[in-house]
């Protein structure tokens, strides 16, 4: 018997006072938070969270959603929350992500809508809101892929030499991060996320923001977990991206040449740690359905660690694990 589940409809039913509605699972989740779509008898419809509080905790989720519409992008409206039993009842902002509709239509003008919704989401920041993205983040996340990955996954525990090298590769992918601008960050502002929506795109799965680098969201974006585009195209969404930002007073590198490096080092940080944790979800959580993205990781990682030298010893370390 699921009791949160029942314990949610007792909390909607007091909602609605008594009127009739339905519920039906509404997307899944690498957390432990679960979505319901809620359908009433007059057609419209709403998403309940639920979010166990001793696993979760829904207050980042308001806070974060109030900053994203302050800002003027489309996150769900939070109607109803009950943070102690953690449970919200939010706006339904549309079943079509991004990565759905890609199979559809031209992608070009659903992520020219996302890159100025993310600009927006930059020019709000205001410093000192959301917690930062420091050293000690950045390395616990990439500390995810020796443990999980390679020692776990792989069955290749790093050794004396490899941790070394890979220690190097640690401190400058940390010292590039932390020398870029600091802005509002999503932290998994990628198409799964992302619904077309109208306003364009709706925004969803917010709840981790931070300040951090200036890169971060793009490269989410555009090197996504579950789609891979040709090179040219990523190049092309970057300049896009890029001018906007300048022409918006955000504080990117005058020269893109040094914005594409800090957004190919930043994008490496986040593939390390994603190839952590889609081990970690498979082994430790029992959800398989995410590590048969890994190839695709591992294929951004090797792309960007034999393009710059300095990032070589990461391109042998993956020969030799994946060997």
């Amino acid at each position: 018997m699921d009791s949160r589940l029942a314990a949610l409809e007792r909390w909607l039913a007091a909602r609605y006072r008594g009127a009739p509605f339905s519920l039906a699972p509404a997307s899944a989740d690498a957390s432990f938070r679960r979505y319901f779509r809620v359908r009433l008898a007059d057609g419209t419809s709403a998403i309940a969270m639920d979010a166990p509080p001793e696993r979760e905790d829904c207050a980042p989720f308001v806070r974060v959603a109030r900053l994203l519409r302050e800002a003027g992008l489309n996150a769900p409206e939070v109607l109803a929350a009950d943070l102690a039993r953690g449970f919200l009842l939010l706006t339904d902002l549309g079943a079509l992500t991004y990565l759905a509709a890609f199979a559809q239509r031209d992608p070009d003008p659903l992520m020219r809508d996302a890159i100025a919704a993310l600009v927006r989401w930059q020019r709000a920041t205001r410093p000192g809101t959301l917690a930062t993205c420091d050293e000690a983040l950045l390395r616990r996340e990439m500390a995810l892929f020796p443990e999980w990955y390679c020692a776990r996954h792989r069955g290749r525990p790093l050794t004396a030499a490899q941790e070394a090298a890979f220690e190097e590769v640690v401190r400058l992918l940390v010292a590039s991060a932390l020398a870029q601008p600091r802005v509002y960050v999503h932290r998994d502002y990628m198409p799964r996320n992302l619904m077309v929506a109208d306003p364009n795109p709706g925004v969803l799965d917010f709840q981790d923001a931070v300040e951090g680098p200036i890169t971060y969201d793009l490269v989410s974006l555009v090197r996504d977990a579950f789609v891979s585009w040709e090179e040219e195209r990523v190049l092309d969404w970057a300049v896009r991206y890029w001018e906007r930002a300048r022409a918006a007073g955000l504080p990117v590198e005058r020269d893109f040449g040094e914005f594409w490096r800090a957004f190919e080092w930043m994008g490496l940080q986040r593939h390390l740690k994603v190839l952590g944790i889609f081990a970690r979800l498979y082994y430790r959580d029992g959800k398989p359905g995410y590590l048969e993205d890994t190839p695709r990781f591992l294929a951004y990682a090797r792309a960007v660690a034999r393009r710059y030298a300095a990032l070589s010893p990461l391109a042998r370390l993956i020969d030799e694990i994946e060997r």
